[in-house]
């Protein structure tokens, strides 16, 4: 999306909740929010809920504006509009913040987690509030790290055929988040990965730009790319947690009674967001199971383990004290 139009839907009070923040929140203060999910998505619906419980608990003068469905364009477009200040809050992948801040790509190498149920034990205890402590506190990120979020399991889906095997991925062009560790695990795994936006998946599987993209069930769904990629496979190699950030250089002019208020609602958010996940993520199984997809399971994912050692070779070294710690979280 061109810098103009995304100022454009921003309006100036995008800009200008920084300097209200600076005369410490007494006046009415717009949060503005991104997300690149529709309304009633999971991680969009608990913002929504988040600016609630803001305006009543402040009778008004904190307050949430939403902007779904990549109205103000992608992931790392959002994170850029939050590093300056443009947004306050964007929830993004981990997989877009490790580019920045490279402590989180710990969570990014694939088969990190041994299922979503492990993942959760993780960003719920004293590893998941480390890490979020790391992005706040990281000069150059220019962010703050509100809270975690559910993005489930990412599982491959093509319009060619059905992978079953590391050996039917081979010669697939499929879509990665432009994080050059995911380009490397897909082709580690035998495609050829090709980062690209997600406002840009659905014409390029159209146009057979891509074979492919991954991701989880509610995003496949939600997405339409289940009307095109009717081939699902359930591989799970990427199970990454999403991520709610708040802008620093808006949190700077907030008062400490705000920035606390801030930390409480986002600390509920991401409970709520869970359970809104969970139910949302049956649906859409059903839903793709209902449109005829194939969705390929597997009892055995070590060959895909096996196959991307290359990565961890290459990524995991430097995170393998942490990673330590995570694979003894039961």
């Amino acid at each position: 999306m061109k810098r103009r139009t995304v100022l454009s839907l921003l309006g100036a009070g995008a800009f200008g909740a920084t300097s209200i923040g600076h005369a410490r929140a007494q006046s009415k203060l717009v949060l503005k929010a991104s997300d690149v999910h529709p309304l009633g998505y999971p991680t969009v619906e608990a913002v929504v809920r988040m600016g609630k419980k803001l305006d009543q608990a402040t009778n008004g003068r904190l307050t949430v504006q939403m902007f779904p469905s990549m109205q103000l364009g992608g992931e790392k477009e959002a994170l850029e509009q939050a590093q300056v200040g443009a947004l306050a809050l964007a929830r993004v992948s981990v997989g877009v913040v490790g580019s920045i801040v490279d402590d989180v790509n710990v969570f990014n190498l694939p088969f990190v987690f041994r299922d979503v149920a492990h993942m959760r034990k993780v960003i719920d205890g004293e590893i998941g509030k480390e890490l979020l402590d790391k992005i706040s506190s990281n000069p150059q990120a220019r962010l703050i790290g509100l809270c975690w979020m559910d993005g489930g399991s990412r599982n491959v889906y093509n319009t060619k055929r059905p992978v079953r095997t590391v050996e039917d991925l081979k010669g697939l062009k499929i879509r990665m988040m432009g994080n050059p560790l995911f380009v490397d695990t897909m082709n580690a795994l035998g495609g050829n990965g090709v980062a690209m936006g997600m406002d840009q998946v659905y014409s390029a599987l159209q146009t057979g730009v891509v074979d492919g993209a991954e991701n989880n069930p509610p995003s496949y769904d939600s997405f339409g790319h289940y009307t095109i990629a009717k081939h699902y496979s359930m591989t799970e190699h990427l199970i990454i947690p999403e991520i709610l950030v708040f802008s620093k250089r808006t949190w700077d002019g907030l008062s400490k009674d705000d920035q606390e208020l801030l930390r409480k609602v986002a600390v509920e958010a991401q409970q709520e967001q869970r359970q809104l996940w969970d139910e949302r993520v049956a649906e859409s199984m059903k839903k793709i199971k209902d449109s005829g997809i194939e969705v390929v399971t597997f009892q055995d994912k070590k060959p895909f383990q096996d196959a991307v050692k290359p990565v961890w070779d290459k990524y995991g070294a430097k995170h393998a004290a942490l990673v330590q710690r995570i694979q003894a979280v039961q």
